[in-house]
């Protein structure tokens, strides 16, 4: 009787060991490197430029060569995203949205500075500079986005990330959750949208 006890419970405690060794090591795993030019701007075609959200734009730089990029230094409210399991707009996210492609429709010259590495999701890390100036500051001042220095660090550009929070803190308090709060309320309201087939399921990953 004790030693049919003990197998469900030592089986038990392999599987955890064997999770927690596959979260750590996971964990440890370092970023992917960059493949494109980084550490330098580089100038960007603007009629290649396409706006997804207030803080990531895709650039088309030929048939079959996209680039996504998660700009560096802020985040915005977001806007509705089901694949993402955002199934909501956040109060500011359009707002946010809005501004970026009005201050991309008046730039002249926009450019990109690449980090070294990706992100988790092999999006791009990188400042725009329109007009030569930093977006990720011109929104900042503007009250649309948060830093997100304190959170993530200067990813190599301490220059950038100083004046980041510099138009941080100009602009005071946001009028709006932190999306990082907004994104991982609505993953749960995104599961049990789906269990209740009230969005579609998300397609299997590869």
């Amino acid at each position: 009787m004790l030693r049919s006890d003990r197998v469900p419970s030592t089986a038990l405690g392999l599987a955890w060991l064997g999770l927690m060794t596959a979260a750590l090591v996971h964990a440890a795993e370092p970023p992917a490197v960059q493949p494109r030019p980084h550490g330098q701007r580089v100038a960007v075609p603007i009629e290649a430029l396409r706006i997804d959200d207030g803080d990531t734009l895709k650039i088309v730089w030929a048939e079959g060569d996209e680039e996504i990029v998660r700009v560096l230094g802020i985040d915005t409210p977001e806007t509705r995203h089901d694949e993402h399991d955002i199934p909501y707009d956040q109060p500011f996210g359009r707002e946010a949205t809005a501004f970026a492609r009005g201050v991309l429709a008046m730039a002249e010259k926009v450019e990109l500075l690449r980090a070294a590495t990706v992100d988790p999701y092999g999006r791009t890390l990188a400042y725009v500079y329109v007009n030569g100036k930093n977006f990720s500051a011109i929104i900042l001042r503007a009250g649309l986005a948060a830093e997100s220095i304190s959170a993530f660090g200067d990813n190599g550009f301490p220059e950038q990330a100083a004046e980041c929070l510099q138009a941080a803190k100009a602009a005071g308090p946001v009028p709006f959750e932190p999306p990082h709060q907004f994104r991982k309320r609505m993953r749960a309201v995104a599961e049990r949208m789906r269990a209740e087939g009230l969005l579609p399921p998300k397609p299997p990953t590869e």
